[in-house]
């Protein structure tokens, strides 16, 4: 058939077009990502400024910590590593928690929890080294995976047998029911349907988090590669948080 020459020709986007805009697509994908990796751009930000309680969690890789400066940062709490397994301690704790109590924030300390120790000797290292100060935050358990245990994650069971025994005993000693930090992948497989009396503090740092339960969280670990000013250690960044409520009702959490 012949084509009439008074007709316009549709243009066809072929192989070759395809193929273009897939590739302006990837790399205007890639350089989101290299935004996102350097600290530049946090999608995040954007859903979390809807909370009007923020916090940080701090260890000793943030370096000194001129805690005057850093809480005038447009925070309004600090939640600060303690202690690790059942004998190691975070260098930087003592000196951390006192000059934090020294500001008007509210601060909190946690406990990173090992696979590889039983939970009542994990619990007296956290007794020994957290002070049980009026006004602090309760005690949190931070269950996330690390070294080989990412490949070859712990059983449900072998968890709950340090777990159980870890939260009972800091709540008998601190008067509060724990607070839990997990990854979604922590969460799903050890915590799911389960530890109601424990108030969860879930990292998404992609997105803002929906836990697989339908259960509400009580902080969201938003980003993990912020910068503010008043700390000068071996890691650049630091971990940001919101609370789900208002500081009235973090102030009430604390007790």
């Amino acid at each position: 058939m012949t084509a009439d020459p008074s007709k316009p020709r549709r243009r066809r986007i072929g192989w070759r077009g395809a193929a273009i805009t897939a590739s302006v697509t990837v790399l205007i994908l890639g350089a989101f990502a290299a935004l996102i990796a350097s600290g530049h751009l946090w999608p995040n930000r954007i859903f979390a400024s809807s909370h009007t309680t923020r916090g940080i969690d701090v260890s000793s890789y943030q370096g000194a910590i001129d805690w005057s400066v850093l809480s005038s940062e447009d925070i309004d709490f600090a939640i600060i590593k303690a202690t690790e397994g059942s004998g190691a301690q975070d260098s930087r704790f003592a000196k951390n928690w006192s000059n934090a109590h020294e500001t008007d924030l509210l601060v909190g300390a946690y406990h990173f929890m090992s696979f590889e120790s039983e939970g009542a000797t994990q619990a007296q290292n956290v007794i020994d080294t957290v002070p049980d100060a009026p006004g602090s935050l309760p005690v949190t358990v931070d269950l996330e995976f690390y070294g080989e245990f990412f490949d070859n994650p712990p059983t449900r069971t072998h968890v709950r047998n340090i777990l159980d025994p870890l939260l009972a005993a800091l709540k008998d000693h601190y008067g509060t029911p724990p607070i839990i930090y997990a990854t979604p992948d922590a969460y799903d497989r050890y915590l799911r349907d389960d530890y109601h009396d424990n108030p969860i503090w879930i990292r998404s740092v992609a997105l803002p988090p929906q836990l697989s339960d339908g259960r509400d969280w009580t902080i969201w670990q938003y980003s993990h590669r912020d910068r503010l000013r008043g700390y000068n250690g071996d890691e650049h960044y630091i971990d940001m948080n919101v609370f789900a409520g208002t500081l009235d009702e973090m102030r009430a959490l604390a007790g």
